[in-house]
């Protein structure tokens, strides 16, 4: 299907996949079809848009753990993340680019933030600002939950990321980083 092995389908590329798997729609259906998998409207498909519109978004179950890890990471529950809330627990100091001197430590946290606000913002053509909202943070998750098939396997994967705790999965509390000296969110 990908001609030009750009690992994206272009609209002639979809059409042609559509005909030559005789699925039967018609030329209208399948720029509808098209349409609603680019996302992004960049006239290109993209394996992440078509897994997202496939699967659609995270069931209740996975978002409840995506909410306990952004709970975890909003250190003064003001309900967005910024560079405060990771400062101070995310340590850059050895990332090889602030090591190297080509990037400061506070440039490194805001690259670490703007992972998080990209799925958001290719979404909804927003400029990061290296603020996450509860909204991009679940965004980000959605993406990541489109490609895990069972619950249970998200919910351990975010679980051992976010070093929940049992109290917190249980919803008991806020208690810190799951081990003494786990001072550090993943990266």
């Amino acid at each position: 299907m990908d001609d030009n092995n750009n690992r994206s389908l272009d609209k002639y590329e979809f059409n042609k996949a559509m005909k030559d798997f005789g699925l039967g729609f018609s030329d209208s259906e399948i720029q509808t079809l098209f349409s609603y998998f680019d996302f992004d409207r960049s006239n290109a498909i993209e394996f992440d848009e078509f897994i997202r519109a496939i699967r659609g978004p995270m069931n209740p179950a996975r978002k409840r753990v995506v909410a306990l890890c952004f709970k975890k990471l909003d250190k003064d529950g003001n309900n967005w993340v910024d560079i405060n809330d990771v400062r101070g627990t995310y340590n850059a100091k050895k990332h090889p680019d602030v090591v190297a001197g080509k990037k400061t430590e506070d440039q490194i946290l805001q690259e670490f933030l703007q992972t998080f606000e990209i799925a958001h913002s290719i979404r909804n053509s927003d400029a990061p600002n290296y603020v996450v909202t509860k909204e991009e943070f679940e965004e980000y998750y959605n993406n990541i939950s489109a490609s895990i098939d069972n619950d249970a396997e998200f919910e351990l994967i975010l679980t051992n990321a976010w070093r929940l705790t049992e109290e917190s999965r249980r919803g008991m509390g806020t208690k810190g980083w799951a081990s003494e000296g786990a001072d550090k969110p993943p990266h």
